[in-house]
C-alpha cells in the first residue's frame, strides 16, 4: 500500500489467560477542544465504531446532549449507546472525522469498525508477522 503506516499487534492475555496478539491501533480523539490517547481494536467484523463510557467523558461530551441513538447488536445488543462524532488522528495522517456509538458502558472495548473506520482507511493485515498497515481512503 502506498503511503502507508505499520503498527504491531499487541500482545497480551485474553479473558481465558491466554497469549494473544491483536491488532491495537494508537490514536488521539479529539472532541471540542479536549483530547485523549487511546488504543483501539480493529475489528473487521464491528458494523460501527463503539466508544466507552468513560472515554466520551474524558473528551468532555455530556451523554444527556447526544440526540442519536444507536442500536448495537452482539455482545452489545443491551447496552444503550448514542453517536458521537469526533476528530481521530492517527499517526502522521491527516485528521479524519469517526463517528462512534458511544455506549453507556464501560465494559464495551474500544472499536474501530466498518462504520466507519473502514470507509475512512483501507488496512492490509499480516497477521503472521503480527503487524498490519493502513493508510487513508484513496
Amino acid at each position: 500500500m502506498r503511503n502507508a503506516q505499520r503498527f504491531n499487534f499487541i500482545e497480551r492475555l485474553d479473558a481465558f489467560g491466554i497469549p494473544d496478539a491483536l491488532p491495537q491501533l494508537p490514536l488521539s480523539l479529539t472532541y471540542r477542544g479536549a483530547s485523549v490517547e487511546v488504543s483501539a481494536l480493529l475489528d473487521t467484523g464491528a458494523s460501527v465504531n463503539v466508544l466507552p463510557y468513560s472515554v466520551g467523558i474524558q473528551l468532555g461530551a455530556v451523554w444527556e446532549e447526544q440526540t442519536t441513538s444507536v442500536i448495537l447488536a452482539g455482545n452489545l445488543a443491551s447496552v444503550e449507546a448514542k453517536g458521537l462524532l469526533v476528530s481521530a488522528q492517527i499517526g502522521d495522517f491527516n485528521p479524519v472525522r469517526l463517528v462512534f456509538a458511544w455506549s453507556l458502558s464501560n465494559d464495551a472495548p474500544l472499536l474501530l469498525g466498518r462504520m466507519n473506520f473502514f470507509l475512512e482507511f483501507d488496512v492490509c493485515f499480516y497477521r503472521s508477522q503480527l503487524a498490519f498497515e493502513i493508510c487513508p481512503k484513496s
